[in-house]
């Protein structure tokens, strides 16, 4: 039930941008008012849930420590993931951003039967690292990829990255690599979770949407490149202008580009209220960017209020002539 009701939820957004594709009448509001209005939702909403993040009081330093910590000389301290040093937590923020780091030590329980009777034993489980380098990996090049239709002219370095991307050029036009990874793993992530028994027991509609978000962008950009041609000249004079606020909306350029930037649009205005703010909150999370050194270092609560305290000697002063007929020994007499 689940599944359904993020399918059908993003097969009703599919039928209303194929409505707007199909009425020449919403085509300003379909390729330039709704654009508009979602990054705008989609710059609002990160700022404003990074900013709610960072004002969130974190008192005292509690770093993950998976790691040694620093500790004795002659203990081995491991610098990447107990850092004691900004260098040090650099290093792991790069790491687990970029490669996925502790994704990849995920291991995997079961039950098997043993000589005494069922056994819990642990595995590798590398699948789900690999694939999750693969989408997010893919998702970052194919929207670098794009911004050749925001830019004129193009860098080099956007220029190098598709030629690599398109590297296996059977016909015309170039497949990318980046479109076969992307359906391959965004597949594999939609699998895991009905096939899996426990991922699908924990799974909620707001993990299913998304993933049928992407791989309707990711269809109906791989349909409009290699299926549907839509003008391309038309398509960068369009997001050219709204990139430079000088909108224009030249005609021919296609249904599918509706469809495509209809899906795009309303995945920009879903992000900051997803679980896709991950993207920004693993910068926030304070087990990852904090240096482990409270050994070294004396962290004090600033939110701690003033509190008066009863010394024993005042406590001694106060009760002393009751505590000696009580025959309780005092330090003064």
């Amino acid at each position: 039930m689940k599944v359904l009701f993020s399918f059908l939820a993003v097969i009703l957004i599919i039928l209303v941008a194929t409505m707007g594709a199909f009425i020449t009448n919403l085509h300003y509001v379909f390729g330039i008012i709704i654009p508009y209005l979602a990054f705008a939702m989609f710059v609002g909403g990160f700022i404003y849930r990074v900013v709610k993040w960072g004002r969130s009081p974190v008192p005292f330093r509690i770093p993950t420590t998976i790691g040694q910590q620093k500790s004795l000389p002659w203990i081995k301290q491991n610098k990447i993931e107990n850092p004691t040093s900004a260098f040090g937590v650099v290093v792991r923020m790069a790491m687990e951003v970029l490669f996925f780091r502790s994704l990849f030590r995920n291991t995997k329980t079961e039950l098997r039967e043993g000589q005494n009777g069922p056994e819990l034993a642990y595995g590798s489980a590398k699948w789900l690292w690999l694939g999750s380098l693969f989408f997010h990996w893919s998702f970052l090049i194919i929207i670098v990829r794009h911004l050749r239709f925001f830019l004129e002219p193009i860098p080099f370095a956007i220029q190098a990255l598709e030629s690599i991307d398109g590297i296996l050029q059977i016909g015309l036009p170039a497949i990318y690599l980046t479109d076969v990874f992307i359906l391959v793993a965004i597949t594999y992530l939609f699998l895991r979770r009905i096939v899996v028994p426990q991922v699908r027991y924990i799974s909620l509609p707001a993990d299913f949407f998304p993933l049928f978000m992407i791989m309707s962008i990711a269809i109906s950009g791989v349909l409009m490149r290699y299926f549907y041609k839509v003008d391309l000249v038309a398509v960068k004079q369009l997001t050219i202008g709204l990139a430079t606020f000088q909108p224009v909306l030249p005609t021919g350029i296609g249904p599918m580009f509706f469809i495509h930037i209809f899906l795009v649009s309303t995945l920009f205005a879903y992000f900051p209220t997803s679980k896709l703010m991950h993207m920004g909150g693993i910068f926030m999370s304070p087990t990852r960017n904090m240096i482990s050194n409270n050994r070294m270092v004396r962290h004090i609560n600033p939110w701690n209020p003033e509190v008066k305290v009863h010394t024993y000697e005042q406590y001694e002063d106060e009760f002393r002539d009751k505590m000696k007929k009580a025959g309780i020994p005092v330090e003064k007499e």
